[in-house]
């Protein structure tokens, strides 16, 4: 199969994808349809959709036409490839409750992830801090390119607060012989953290209605966000008990709970949608590293999908390299998972889970012009990105690579 020709943007931007199989995700597909993207914003999808003048026109006939994927646990940028421990922000390990730090803070968009990000058609990241700490700090969703700064590719500067239970704060904090050295130090942190961030938010009520001043404090303004249910609670969490104790804690306090990885989760897939816990499940390309990976497969994604849990599926980038999302998308679909699920764990499904549904995650009108042209069905492991739009301006093609930031709007 040839490659579809290169389009010379005229106007960055713009562009009108025509001709190929578009799948919207969130409608069905549409045979030589086309994506109209003007100034950065999707304008029209669809199969007669007139093209404005002036607008770059790309033939995309006998190519698969998608949303730009959605990894929605990454740690692009905080933790650099190749660079060792000064490229190494990911985890703040100097106290157990980190809700006051950014992982927009550390963010090296020269990290070689982020090109690694274009090739394997991911256009948007949710970067968080690690799971070192009972409480890590605050994500942030960005583009995976195109900005001279982070601060140009954010598509929301807090979306969550990462949280971790089971093995990691355990054993970080247990080796300095320090609380939390058991899960249920680690549950006590944050249940206290959330009782104090109570208390700060009454307080801080009460001394708007007297008119006086009130002491902030960075981790318990970060909380209060997360009590108000306006910052998602982003819980790493394998083991099913572990995932028990996520689902305690936030109907306790109340705040939107997001599980992340969520291996053992099939064990309790009926509870989890039950309660409407949607979990972000991965990285799947792994070995069984820890005690709590002991029941790690990949069929339990499909199992917990069949249970009606909204899944999505993520790398934990640089676990599995961020380019390898959708492979792990294809092997979930060999082990039993739908294939429109599997589309929809890769775009949607992240998008809503972490609000950003209004901007990324579907092929649709008033959404950002993210655009990926495939040579076939992405599922297919012979497929292949072919052209990569950000905001309708072309950031990768096969046969050129990635284009560089100062060359965008050559």
């Amino acid at each position: 199969m040839s490659r579809p020709a290169a389009a010379h943007v005229r106007n960055p931007g713009s562009v009108a994808v025509v001709g190929g199989r578009v799948v919207p995700v969130d409608g069905d597909p549409v045979e030589s349809g086309t994506v109209l993207v003007l100034d950065g914003v999707i304008a029209a999808v669809g199969r007669d959709v007139e093209v404005p003048a002036g607008v770059p026109v790309v033939d995309a006939t006998g190519r698969w036409v998608l949303p730009g994927f959605v990894e929605a646990h990454a740690h692009l940028g905080v933790v650099e490839e190749g660079v060792g421990w000064a490229g190494d922000d990911v985890n703040e390990l100097t106290g157990p409750n980190m809700a006051a730090v950014r992982a927009l803070d550390a963010i090296d968009i020269e990290d070689a992830g982020f090109r690694d990000a274009l090739v394997g058609g991911v256009t948007s990241a949710v970067v968080k801090p690690g799971s070192g700490n009972p409480i890590g700090g605050q994500s942030v969703a960005i583009k995976t390119w195109g900005g001279r700064t982070v601060d140009e590719q954010v598509v929301r500067a807090a979306v969550s607060v990462k949280s971790a239970l089971g093995e990691n704060p355990k054993r970080v904090y247990s080796e300095r012989k320090q609380t939390p050295s058991t899960r249920l130090g680690v549950a006590k942190v944050i249940r206290e953290a959330f009782m104090a961030a109570q208390d700060y938010a009454a307080a801080r009520a009460h001394a708007v209605a007297e008119r006086k001043p009130h002491q902030r404090d960075l981790a318990l303004e970060t909380l209060v966000r997360v009590l108000d249910r306006e910052l998602v609670w982003d819980q790493h969490t394998h083991r099913h008990d572990d995932i028990a104790t996520a689902i305690r804690l936030a109907e306790e306090f109340g705040y939107r709970l997001v599980v992340n990885h969520g291996t053992e989760g099939a064990k309790i897939a009926d509870v989890l949608a039950e309660k409407d816990v949607p979990v972000i499940f991965g990285p799947m390309l792994t070995n069984r590293s820890k005690v709590e990976l002991r029941d790690r497969a990949i069929a339990n994604l499909a199992r917990l999908a069949e249970a009606g849990v909204r899944v999505a599926i993520t790398t934990d980038h640089p676990v599995v390299p961020i380019n390898f999302l959708v492979h792990q998308a294809s092997l979930a679909v060999k082990e039993g998972l739908d294939r429109d699920v599997a589309l929809r764990a890769l775009t949607l499904n992240p998008a809503a889970m972490l609000g950003l549904d209004d901007r990324v995650g579907a092929l649709r009108p008033g959404l950002d012009g993210d655009v990926v042209v495939w040579s076939g069905d992405p599922l297919d492991v012979f497929a292949r990105a072919e052209r990569v739009f950000i905001g309708g301006t072309e950031v990768y093609s096969y046969e050129g690579g990635v284009v560089e930031r100062d060359q965008r709007f050559a």
